[in-house]
């Protein structure tokens, strides 16, 4: 018989899927307090500022707050200082040098920072083995979302600068973070700068569009977030950008899902079952499977925004150990070049 033939009749095995998502089952008691307390605490402060976001909030103490919530013991933090805004090194105890992470962290682009985060940051830094360098990037209604992308690039060339290699680079952030990060790792593709080796997200905001999230099932779910605070932040950033003009017109916003995809690292995103990001996350996985994107979907199930934060909640530990799996799955092999 022809080998040919033969090989041809052969049962030819299937195209590896370039994207997975994961149910990861487990809503502990502890997960279910928080999302009560969640729902009558910060859920409707979040709808009182979505009737008017225009108002002079004062976000910066919430930023404040955060200082009640130190790092792991342990943990090393350093300031450094970017071209535009601040960031720190945060170094949990015992951690290697053979890679590291760049972190945005969320808040809807206008509150939160360093010291809101430093306990998530010191967790990560312990989960992933590697130091983590915050970026305190600059935030609305004085900044558009434009200066945080630019701030975020900057504290890539300060890693590559301090000896990092780009397959040593993890780029992460949480809600607000999660969009930075994918704008950032664009905006590395289109300066020609070296691509990281990639990008892992918390809950992300992937899409300033709201329709999507306000249809979704979620919408009446979300225990953080109420349907209306999507539209209003949304025209708050336009608020923000319609002061930016080049030539006499307002440069478009691009959001992440709308973008061209192609070149970005394996992608990991996380996020919980019944909040409203769910459906960012899960138009951004189909986004970027269709540009040949390795990324994989996690759904944690009746977990809240962002539920990583939360120490005393079981899944958030899982989380953590799912993220660190992720980063050594797609780290370059250990050669100590950079420094923190």
């Amino acid at each position: 018989m022809n080998p040919v033939l033969t090989a041809l009749k052969r049962p030819q095995p299937a195209p590896r899927s370039v994207s997975t998502r994961l149910d990861m089952a487990g809503s502990s008691l502890q997960s279910r307090a928080l999302a009560t307390y969640l729902q009558f605490t910060v859920r409707p402060f979040l709808s009182v500022w979505a009737k008017a976001p225009n108002l002079p909030w004062p976000m910066s103490v919430v930023d404040y707050a955060g200082m009640l919530m130190p790092p792991l013991k342990g943990t090393d933090t350093r300031s450094v200082m970017l071209a535009e805004c601040e960031a720190e090194w945060i170094r949990a105890e015992g951690v290697g040098n053979e890679r590291v992470v760049l972190y945005l962290h969320g808040g809807a682009f206008v509150c939160c920072g360093l010291n809101t985060h430093r306990r998530l940051t010191s967790r990560v830094s312990q989960s992933v083995d590697a130091p983590v360098l915050s970026v305190d990037y600059r935030m609305m209604p004085r900044n558009p979302i434009s200066h945080a992308v630019e701030d975020g690039v900057d504290g890539y060339r300060f890693l590559l600068d301090s000896g990092y290699r780009p397959d040593q680079i993890f780029i992460a952030g949480d809600s607000a973070g999660g969009y930075l990060s994918f704008m950032v790792a664009l905006t590395l593709r289109d300066l020609g700068l070296p691509t990281p080796a990639g990008i892992f997200t918390m809950s992300p905001l992937t899409d300033m569009d709201p329709t999507g999230k306000i249809e979704h099932a979620n919408a009446s779910k979300c225990a953080v977030f109420p349907s209306g605070a999507v539209p209003a932040l949304t025209v708050l950033a336009d608020r923000v950008e319609a002061r930016i003009v080049v030539d006499g017109h307002r440069g478009p916003r691009v959001s992440p899902v709308d973008a061209d995809l192609t070149g970005l690292p394996p992608v990991l995103i996380q996020a919980g079952s019944t909040e409203i990001v769910l459906a960012d996350a899960e138009l951004m996985i189909e986004r970027l499977e269709a540009a040949g994107v390795h990324c994989e979907l996690q759904v944690w199930e009746d977990q809240v925004h962002v539920f990583q934060a939360a120490d005393f909640v079981p899944e958030s530990h899982r989380a953590l150990r799912e993220i660190g799996a992720f980063v050594r799955s797609h780290s370059a092999l250990p050669n100590v070049t950079g420094t923190a």
